[in-house]
């Protein structure tokens, strides 16, 4: 499963009101690992950000004067998260930004390119309601060192908020974290199973019931993402 964990940095709150991206960045995930490949572009907005915008993140017209606009870097960022599920922290406000942008660029919305986006921030506030889910609080929770967080960047935020994620959805992993999977496992040998005189115990109904409990518990715990709950709807 590919998964691409995405973050913005803009000129301001309100694409509405003229506002532009300013830096994007999107790390992969394959198969709940980091795989180092990433996309990170600084963007030319061509405007001035707001001073609240450039208290956060730092980036100055100067600076942004020779990158590249948006429908120049366009193609290859579509390209880094065609077919993926996009995990975005207050996906909302990034999501609105960049369906600007692509509507900009003469392309079609986000939604489009990806196989699902995914808001992490209601997925902790469902996890953690009632309390503080921004990134730095996340963190925090999560025991991911986030000290070299002085100012929001877009690639530093996507990489902290791809091991938040990993922490936040280690439901199902826990169950297999004690198997060591290190060393190749051998090609069992070929048995005759009708030869075998196997006897069948059936679950009782007090054990069925303990085993969708605990199916249930699986299922709240890894945010609906529990297979074999998927399996027995399926089989149903």
């Amino acid at each position: 499963m590919r998964q691409i964990v995405l973050d913005t940095e803009t000129t301001g709150l309100e694409h509405k009101s003229g506002h532009r991206i300013v830096e994007i960045a999107a790390v992969e995930i394959r198969n709940r690992q980091l795989t180092g490949n990433h996309f990170h572009q600084y963007l030319n907005p061509e405007r001035d950000s707001d001073p609240g915008a450039l208290q956060v993140h730092g980036l100055t017209r100067a600076f942004l004067e020779d990158k590249p606009r948006f429908n120049e870097i366009c193609a290859l960022f579509i390209d880094f998260i065609s077919d993926a599920e996009l995990i975005i922290h207050n996906a909302p406000f990034d999501v609105g930004f960049l369906n600007h942008e692509l509507g900009l660029a003469k392309r079609q919305t986000l939604d489009t390119y990806c196989a699902e986006i995914t808001d992490t921030l209601k997925l902790a506030k469902e996890l953690h309601p009632g309390k503080r889910n921004n990134l730095d609080a996340l963190c925090e929770r999560y025991k991911v060192d986030n000290s070299r967080r002085t100012l929001h960047g877009a690639l530093l935020d996507a990489e902290l908020l791809a091991e938040v994620y990993l922490a936040m959805t280690r439901g199902q992993e826990s169950l297999l974290i004690d198997l060591d999977l290190s060393n190749p496992i051998d090609s069992p040998s070929v048995c005759d199973i009708g030869s075998l005189n196997l006897r069948i115990l059936p679950a009782s109904t007090a054990e069925t019931e303990r085993h969708n409990q605990l199916l249930t518990h699986i299922d709240k715990e890894s945010n609906h993402r529990c297979i074999w709950k998927k399996l027995q709807s399926t089989d149903n």
